[in-house]
């Protein structure tokens, strides 16, 4: 029996909506070897290309949890074939952030052991990218046959808790301007938050993605506050004020809200309620 193909679908044909995320998942490593080789990454381009990477490999592996709500919000089932894909390319950008850190230490394996164990947020995302390796190791479907469905679930269900480590590594490796983490991190937990108010097989209604909305945004506010209050000498309600002044630009918990809000909107559409009217005459 042939391999299949990233860009191809199980009968073996060219799926055009598999290659042109195949092609996509692919631009942030070819952006970065650009970026190598033209000596756009700094003086310490090697320590660049390390926190890009695993910045990466966070907003692959939260763009992975993104697949289910999308094909359940959109009622496209074909957005599920990638799924499997984009996991993998999260846990890549793992490992070449990891060879990478290698790489920095002089590919001295014993002196990389040892600064993983000696920091904690070293520690934290080294667990998170053993995580990866289980779960791509038994994403292929002779793992599931092998496994049976119900335990392979369970494993999977790994990805929530590698989730929250990946983002807490993230967080402590940027150290002050946690920003762009704590975006991420809010958007997860939106993610995290519509499995619990999605009905089996579903998309949430109208007022429980409203209500998620609000409460990702509160979540995440909280989340910046409480980072700042505990890691940093930075007065934290300075930074909660910051949430409600937009003449410098959103903050992370606001972002979270809007996207959180658009969502709601889009599934306030008629277009999206006429989806919903004729899957439902087509299970009937």
């Amino acid at each position: 029996m042939p391999v299949p193909l990233p860009w191809t679908d199980r009968t073996g044909a060219v799926s055009p909506f598999k290659a042109t995320v195949f092609a996509l998942l692919w631009l942030p490593a070819l952006w970065l070897a650009w970026l190598w080789l033209s000596d756009g990454l700094g003086p310490r381009r090697r320590d660049a290309a390390i926190h890009l990477s695993g910045n990466w490999a966070v907003r692959v592996l939260v763009l992975s949890l993104l697949v289910t709500p999308a094909r359940q919000l959109l009622r496209q089932a074909r957005i599920m074939l990638v799924r499997r894909m984009v996991g993998v390319a999260a846990l890549l950008y793992a490992l070449l952030h990891l060879l990478l850190f290698v790489a920095d230490q002089k590919f001295a394996l014993g002196t990389v052991f040892a600064e993983i164990i000696k920091r904690v947020y070293l520690t934290i995302g080294f667990v998170a990218l053993l995580g990866l390796v289980a779960l791509g190791a038994t994403s292929f479907d002779s793992a599931v046959r092998r496994m049976g469905g119900r335990a392979w679930q369970r494993l999977h269900r790994a990805t929530y808790g590698i989730g929250v480590l990946a983002l807490f590594h993230f967080m402590l490796q940027t150290k002050a301007d946690v920003s762009e983490a704590t975006l991420t991190f809010g958007l997860f937990l939106w993610l995290l938050g519509y499995r619990l108010v999605a009905p089996k097989g579903g998309a949430p209604g109208r007022l429980a993605l409203l209500g998620l909305a609000l409460a990702a945004g509160l979540a995440t506010a909280a989340l910046e506050f409480a980072w700042y209050a505990l890691a940093t000498g930075i007065n934290p309600w300075r930074v909660a004020a910051a949430n409600l002044d937009v003449g410098y630009g959103l903050r992370p918990a606001p972002w979270v809200l809007v996207v959180g809000l658009g969502i709601f909107l889009l599934r306030c559409l008629p277009w999206f309620s006429g989806q919903r009217r004729r899957a439902a005459a087509a299970t009937a």
